[in-house]
């Protein structure tokens, strides 16, 4: 960009210079590059990086930072991760800090009652220094033998110090699953299922696809999930995002809500990924792109995705595919993070007809609700083969009504 700028349009600078392209490496010869970069990087840091170290860098780099190249993201990473472990290594452990601090507030308290006079308070708040006292030294004592062996043996910087960095850049859980989150996603349908009643099919669903990202299970090229809600208004499809966003990210406005209801013209397709150079918005980015490219990490809501206009659904494709969509600036923005959930009204009518929502039935209608929920399920899908191309409805992962 920078060179059609500056030089290509002025004719006779350019022709004073040879251009020589530079293509980005390959994943192989960027962990070339960075062993060759290791040992200034080992001396600066006065650590160890390991081979694992290295290739995580560039695997990682390379799959979840989208709008920089090799090797370029790859060195940062792993300078950042050699800074953080030399760091973590001379820094007293939270233990030992806590103990530091609890001594000083003792410290103050007995100076206070001496001035005081209250020299009973003070004899027993001199025996509770004395006890911290002992238990500081040997915090200390461990502490000064642990970084002795650590010096002896060499810090070394590992493939998770390296997921870590990624993590903190990204906001994208990369790291061990640790056993508190463990039990957190094996206890996810039951914590999902006390905010969202009557919902047990679609929260399955949405599990099975968040447990199946965290464990490394999922397609690498899409995203983590995209589901199609179907049902009328007030039965929990926006709710269900809300609270898969609050488990999440503990933080249900984490979630990314847009009305596509304001998307039913031509012109208002392109506020998606950001309006074209030379019209009012250019710099601002797109609403659905820029809060992606912010938050990789996240879940999209597409409410009532029927009315939008058609050129949506072209754009989407992409997304659903190849997990990545390209904004007005050129900036590819990676969706392969993302849990989309898009809502719909189609097929209502066959929701409520004979004055039956859901489930629930005439006291003379002697149908099993299983069968007739199937029956209610086969129109409503008719009516969205009718709505929707095939395309769109093969690459979502499930059609939930």
């Amino acid at each position: 960009d920078e060179y059609r700028k500056y030089i290509e349009k002025d004719s006779a600078l350019e022709r004073r210079f040879q251009p020589i392209q530079v293509g980005e490496p390959s994943l192989e010869e960027a962990i070339e590059i960075l062993k060759g970069l290791r040992d200034r990087y080992e001396a600066h840091h006065k650590v160890q990086i390991t081979d694992s170290a290295l290739e995580a860098s560039v695997r990682l780099a390379d799959r979840y930072i989208s709008e920089r190249f090799l090797p370029d993201k790859a060195i940062d990473v792993m300078d950042e991760a050699a800074s953080r472990v030399r760091l973590q290594a001379t820094l007293p452990p939270p233990e030992l800090r806590d103990v530091e601090a609890e001594l000083r507030k003792i410290r103050n308290e007995k100076e206070a009652v001496i001035k005081a006079q209250e020299y009973e308070k003070a004899a027993k708040l001199r025996e509770r220094e004395e006890e911290i006292k002992k238990k500081h030294e040997t915090l200390e004592k461990e502490w000064v033998e642990k970084k002795s062996s650590q010096r002896n043996a060499g810090t070394k910087v590992t493939e998770e110090d390296i997921a870590h960095i990624i993590s903190t850049w990204t906001k994208i859980p990369l790291e061990k699953l640790a056993e508190k989150e463990q039990q957190k996603l094996l206890n996810m349908e039951a914590t999902m299922q006390e905010r969202v009643i009557g919902q047990e099919e679609p929260i399955r669903v949405l599990t099975k696809a968040i447990r199946r990202a965290r464990a490394g299970l999922k397609d690498p090229k899409r995203p983590i999930g995209s589901f199609l809600f179907l049902g009328p208004t007030g039965v929990g499809k926006t709710e269900l995002a809300r609270t898969l966003a609050e488990f999440m990210f503990d933080d249900e406005d984490s979630m990314v809500r847009i009305d596509m209801s304001e998307y039913m013209s031509k012109f208002d397709v392109s506020r998606l990924v950001g309006a074209p150079p030379g019209y009012v918005g250019y710099e601002e980015g797109g609403q659905l792109t820029e809060a992606v490219r912010r938050k990789p990490y996240s879940v999209i809501l597409l409410d009532e995705i029927e009315k939008a206009h058609p050129d949506v659904f072209n754009m989407l494709l992409q997304v659903l595919e190849d997990g990545r969509l390209t904004d007005s600036q050129g900036r590819t923005v990676d969706f392969k993070n993302a849990v989309l959930i898009m809502t719909s009204n189609i097929g209502l009518s066959n929701l409520s007809e004979g004055g039956t929502i859901g489930f629930r039935q005439k006291k003379d209608d002697d149908v099993p609700k299983e069968k007739k929920y199937e029956q209610m399920k086969k129109k409503v899908m008719e009516e969205v083969k009718k709505v929707f191309k095939p395309e769109f409805i093969n690459r979502l992962d499930e059609t939930i009504v």
